[in-house]
């Protein structure tokens, strides 16, 4: 009888060993996993200044380490973008920012944008731009639902070949909005004032 114990105790024990051996194998594959996923992730914005892009309005030369454009017009404060109506010399007007980086394969855009009253602004995807501004007003979707006027707006914009998908909060923008193969991500300056955060990119298999 006392052996017969024993055996249940040791398969007990066993059984409870390859469990807890199987149960941290899956752990650790999961945290393999999401640590490959948040490589995939790439900040486009480091909240503190303007690495990584170009400001062709000024020569295109790189702005790493920069926390304005030299025309005053995009500036970045408390991890902010800043999109100024007008320039330090009070001139207005169409301005670009693009990304260095060139985007040759289908990815994920994530970005919050907050418009000021009747501002309007874009994004561009690989050179071509979707209007972004303050919808209700300035169009051209005035029905959104879930538009937040004054307040954080999120865009989601999902590249597979030369078409994009383009979400606000959610809602359908386009789903027939047809980009180049490859390009950077800009941001545009037009009228009224602008505010991004949150520029992430993750590249899809």
């Amino acid at each position: 009888m006392a052996q017969n114990v024993q055996r249940w105790h040791l398969a007990g024990f066993l059984c409870l060993t390859a469990s807890w051996t199987m149960l941290l194998t899956i752990s650790g594959l999961a945290q393999e996993k999401a640590g490959l996923a948040e490589k995939e992730v790439l900040n486009l914005f480091n909240g503190k200044d303007l690495t990584g892009w170009v400001y062709p309005g000024q020569k295109g030369k790189p702005l790493d380490g920069m926390t304005e454009t030299p025309d005053g017009r995009i500036r970045v404060r408390e991890g902010i973008i800043f999109v100024e109506a007008k320039d330090k010399a009070g001139k207005g007007g169409i301005r670009d920012l693009y990304t260095v980086q060139s985007f040759d394969k289908d990815f994920h855009l994530q970005l919050e944008f907050r418009a000021g009253p009747r501002a309007d602004s874009g994004v561009y995807i690989r050179g071509v731009q979707l209007q972004v501004r303050d919808y209700p007003t300035v169009g051209p979707y005035k029905n959104l639902k879930s538009f937040k006027a004054g307040d954080w707006n999120a865009l989601d914009i999902v590249v597979r070949g030369k078409v994009a998908e383009c979400r606000c909060n959610g809602e359908l923008l386009t789903d027939k909005m047809t980009v180049p193969e490859k390009g950077p991500i800009g941001l545009q300056a037009e009228s009224g004032q602008f505010e991004f955060r949150n520029i992430r990119v993750r590249l899809l298999p």
